[in-house]
C-alpha cells in the first residue's frame, strides 16, 4: 500500500467537494427555497464579495436582518434553475463566478442602498446587476432602486398630495371673511376720517 502525498491545493479540493457535496434531495430543496423567496420578494440585486472581511460580511447580514433583506449565497447553477419560473429569469447571464444575492421582502429600494452603501465603504465589494419586474438593470443603475423612497416616505408624501387641495380650499374659505373683516375696517377708518 502506497500512501501518496497530497499538496495543499489538491487536499483543500478534496476536502470542498467532500464537504460541500450536495445530493439531488438538498439541490431539489435549495431550488425550491430560492424560488420561493425570489416569487415573494420586490426585487434583486446580486453582488460579487470576493476578498470582503468575515466581520464586514457579518455586520452586512445583520444590517439586511434589520431592513428585511433575505442574503443568500447559492451556486450559480441552482440559481438559474431557481430563476427560471419568476421575474428574475432575466439575471442569467449575470451569474458569471461567486454571486450574493439580495432579495427585498418589503422595499424595493432596500437592498439597492444597502449593497451601494456598502460598496462605498468596501473596494472588494462590487456589485453585478440588479433586476425589479423582470427586468435586468446594469449595476451602473443602482440609483433607479437606491433612490426609491421607502414605504413610510412614499405614504408621508401620498398624505402631503391628497392634503394639499384640502389645505388650499380651507385657505380660501378662510380668506373671504378676512377680507370681508378688512374692507369694514377700511371703510370704519375712511368714514372716521371724514368726520
Amino acid at each position: 500500500m502506497s500512501l501518496k502525498l497530497l499538496s495543499f491545493t489538491q487536499y483543500n479540493r478534496k476536502l470542498r467537494k467532500y464537504i460541500l457535496a450536495l445530493n439531488l434531495n438538498d439541490k431539489k430543496n435549495i431550488v425550491a427555497q430560492i424560488n420561493e423567496t425570489a416569487n415573494q420578494s420586490l426585487s434583486l440585486v446580486i453582488a460579487d464579495a470576493r476578498g470582503v472581511d468575515v466581520s464586514d460580511m457579518n455586520a452586512l447580514r445583520s444590517q439586511a436582518r434589520k431592513e428585511n433583506i433575505e442574503l443568500k449565497v447559492v451556486r450559480n447553477t441552482l440559481a438559474k434553475k431557481a430563476f427560471e419560473s419568476t421575474g428574475y429569469a432575466c439575471v442569467e447571464s449575470i451569474l458569471v463566478g461567486p454571486s450574493l444575492f439580495a432579495f427585498s421582502m418589503e422595499d424595493p429600494g432596500s437592498a439597492a442602498r444597502l449593497f451601494k452603501g456598502f460598496a462605498k465603504e468596501n473596494d472588494n465589494f462590487e456589485i453585478k446587476a440588479l433586476a425589479v419586474s423582470g427586468q435586468l438593470l446594469h449595476k451602473e443603475q443602482i440609483d433607479v432602486l437606491a433612490k426609491l423612497p421607502t414605504r413610510d416616505q412614499a405614504l408621508g408624501m401620498l398624505a402631503n398630495i391628497m392634503l394639499a387641495p384640502i389645505t388650499k380650499f380651507v385657505r380660501t374659505l378662510n380668506e373671504v371673511p378676512t377680507k370681508t373683516v378688512r374692507v369694514l375696517a377700511a371703510i370704519k377708518t375712511h368714514k372716521e376720517s371724514e368726520i
